[in-house]
């Protein structure tokens, strides 16, 4: 009899604990999603209550080409031979009155290095170093007599952090454009990224421009000449992703001065005060989030006043992983990378001295990197469990289903019709119809998948595995 008393006592406190936790899932899914929904409404009143920007390139030269301060842009390559000289003349070509392009050769092992000093007939100079943030060994530095605002540097592999603190202590001018040779900015991009900071008190630290899926669209000479939609479907899911990241959170959280993340793919800072935090760190996978924390870290704590700002006219295309492995490897370096810059700035968390950064926008990356993820796929496994015990009513896994599957669906057909009403990137009705679609279907594996390898990211992130995943990009169409 004693026996059988532990025995149901323990099953009791087991069903009790898989309830508990069935809970605590629901709740931390339905938060994400009301975050999602605030953000959606806050992106759709940005937009209809702003001053809309010049729709052309002309306008924005004609308005500004006095103003504009002088840019570096930077831009680390490893291996990339066959595609960094359209790169490398396509950033020369940027329309902006007064910018250097300064390539970061981090110890390409191909012929990345050969191709650069060939097509651009490239030879040693002397040039100083105004600060030394890298912790690999500079081999060179070129420059150029038909292009002299080009300056390449060869230096020691050390991943991007590094490369691009190389090329920061070369750059010289006020304000710093970090970029992936292997993306694509629009012509106009730096001129719309520079623009707020014309009219700037020199509180404005970065920002950020909107990264849109360039697969399937058709590339010539550095430029995205034909947009088109991919034709896989696991790029096409991405799509929804991006505009949901870039067109509703980013827009939203910038407004409310909370802005945590600027993609490494593209953005443009204020040189001093990168100088002054020391640069990229070395030591995360996720660089790009860390850096504009230890920003917003730094301001907060000498008091002084900043800003972090998100322009979604400014574009840059970047080539979507296309395989489930590229994919895997690409959301567990970004799960690592938030888990890495959550422990960092832990001191960050609910502390008022952070302002909104602190009491709200470090929350809420542990809502969506740290909870988000094993909550919403237990739930998907342990509340139809329990309904099948007859534990939980069907109602319960109604609503749960309801709040993950349908509320995310309206929400990403939301962003699309933000996205199709203000900036009209989508280039037919039958590729807006086929997103749509996408939104669908995502729900049917490719969610779950994700939540699956951001798992995986949190458990390389507890085994202190940083090693580089790359998430094998299959490369631009060209025309």
């Amino acid at each position: 009899m004693l026996v059988e008393n532990i025995l149901a006592a323990a099953q009791s406190i087991g069903v009790a604990t898989l309830v508990a936790i069935s809970i605590v899932c629901f709740l931390v899914v339905t938060i994400r999603n009301l975050v999602s929904t605030i953000q959606l409404l806050l992106a759709a009143r940005v937009f209809a209550t702003r001053i809309k920007p010049a729709q052309r390139s002309y306008d924005l030269w004609s308005r500004y080409a006095d103003l504009a301060l002088p840019i570096s842009v930077i831009a680390p390559c490893f291996n990339e031979e066959l595609s960094i000289a359209d790169s490398a003349r396509a950033l020369l070509a940027l329309e902006y009155p007064d910018h250097e392009v300064i390539l970061v050769n981090d110890g390409s092992s191909d012929g990345t290095l050969s191709v650069l000093i060939e097509q651009f007939d490239l030879r040693p100079i002397e040039r100083e170093q105004l600060a030394v943030l890298q912790k690999t060994r500079i081999r060179g530095i070129y420059g150029s007599a038909r292009y002299p605002n080009l300056i390449l540097i060869d230096k020691d592999n050390g991943r991007k952090a590094d490369a691009v603190n190389a090329g920061l202590g070369f750059a010289a001018a006020p304000l710093v454009c970090v970029i992936d040779a292997d993306s694509i900015i629009e012509p106009d991009g730096l001129l719309r990224a520079a623009e707020p900071f014309m009219t700037d008190d020199g509180s404005l630290m970065a920002v950020g421009g909107a990264i849109r899926i360039a697969n399937g669209s058709i590339v010539e000479g550095g430029h995205v000449r034909q947009i088109r939609l991919p034709g896989r479907w696991l790029p096409r899911y991405q799509i929804l992703e991006y505009l949901r990241a870039f067109l509703t959170a980013r827009i939203a959280n910038a407004r409310l001065d909370m802005l945590m993340l600027i993609s490494g793919a593209f953005g443009m800072f204020r040189r001093a005060p990168l100088v002054e935090i020391g640069g990229y760190r070395h030591d995360t996978v996720g660089e790009d989030l860390e850096v504009v924390t230890r920003i917003h870290r730094r301001m907060r704590e000498d008091k002084r006043p900043y800003r972090v700002a998100f322009v979604p006219e400014v574009v840059c295309w970047t080539d979507a992983p296309e395989s489930w492995r590229g994919l895997r490897n690409q959301r567990a370096r970004w799960e690592q990378g938030a888990l890495e810059t959550i422990l960092e700035h832990r001191r960050m968390l609910f502390n008022p001295r952070y302002g909104r950064v602190g009491m709200i926008g470090m929350p809420l990356i542990v809502i969506e990197d740290v909870l988000g993820p094993p909550c919403e796929l237990f739930g998907y496994l342990l509340i139809p469990l329990l309904y099948l015990m007859g534990i939980e009513s069907g109602t319960i896994v109604l609503a749960f289903f309801s709040i993950t599957v349908l509320f995310g669906t309206a929400i990403s057909l939301g962003t699309l019709a933000l996205e199709e009403m203000q900036l009209r990137r989508t280039p037919s009705a039958r590729d807006l119809f086929m997103i749509g679609i996408a939104a669908v279907v995502a729900n049917l594996g490719y969610r779950q998948a994700n939540l699956a390898f951001r798992i995986y990211g949190m458990w390389r992130f507890y085994r202190k595995d940083n090693r580089w995943a790359a998430a094998g990009r299959a490369g631009f169409s060209r025309g």
